[in-house]
């Protein structure tokens, strides 16, 4: 008898609970469920008619900028990723529609130089070593797409990695007045895709915080370094 009065008492305290704080946790579900996936939509919905898989198909600009990761895998396999950023930055300047190629990525500890590798990478399949400029400041995507205007003098260029990624990079580009379109690199499947993808939302949002909330700038600016 003690035990059956017990629990219907408990079970009231909870839902007496639960109707107290009800837009508590309706604020809570819409901080972390619902304003993640509208950020994610709203930058697809900018950036999406910038965005080319057809290289016949896309607009000459002069510069491609190569947006940076690691060349390895924690498996010690060569990162698909970077593997194919690299092969599309390649196509798009032996058909001739890009002139030089900018990449960007972290060289921010010893040892690790993400720059570097995709220039000695790029010359090794046949591109000159004066048409590949390095940023090693691209920390972040907004700290890449914002330095390849602020410090390299590019108002347009075309941004190559995989689609999801250009998404949100044009996003950027298109909040700094930069004339950007993207290039999508071949796609990374399986398991590691479907990772990436569900951290690109959280990439997204925090897109969206930084630029209209926190206002955001890169890391480190510098003096400017025109592109030959």
């Amino acid at each position: 008898m003690l035990l059956n009065q017990f629990f219907p008492k408990r079970q009231n305290n909870v839902a007496a609970f639960l109707r107290k704080y009800r837009y508590v946790w309706v604020l809570i579900f819409t901080v972390f469920c619902v304003l993640p996936l509208a950020a994610d939509q709203y930058v697809a919905s900018v950036s999406e008619a910038k965005i080319y898989d057809d290289l016949q198909q896309i607009p000459n600009r002069r510069v491609a900028l190569v947006l940076g990761t690691s060349k390895w895998a924690p498996s010690g396999r060569v990162n698909l990723f970077y593997r194919y950023r690299i092969e599309a930055a390649l196509a798009l300047y032996q058909a001739g529609k890009v002139e030089r190629i900018l990449v960007s990525g972290d060289n921010s500890r010893l040892g690790y130089d993400e720059p570097t590798q995709m220039r000695d990478d790029l010359v090794e399949l046949g591109v000159p070593t004066d048409h590949v400029v390095r940023d090693y400041a691209g920390f972040r995507t907004l700290d890449s797409v914002i330095r390849a205007k602020k410090v390299f003098g590019l108002d347009s260029f075309v941004i190559v990695s995989q689609r999801f990624h250009c998404l949100r990079a044009v996003y950027l580009a298109h909040s700094a007045d930069i004339d950007a379109i993207g290039f999508s690199a071949r796609e990374v499947g399986g398991t590691v895709g479907f990772k990436i993808r569900l951290r690109e939302i959280l990439a997204r949002t925090q897109a969206v915080v930084d630029l209209n909330v926190l206002n955001r700038q890169p890391k480190f600016l510098g003096p400017e370094e025109m592109i030959p």
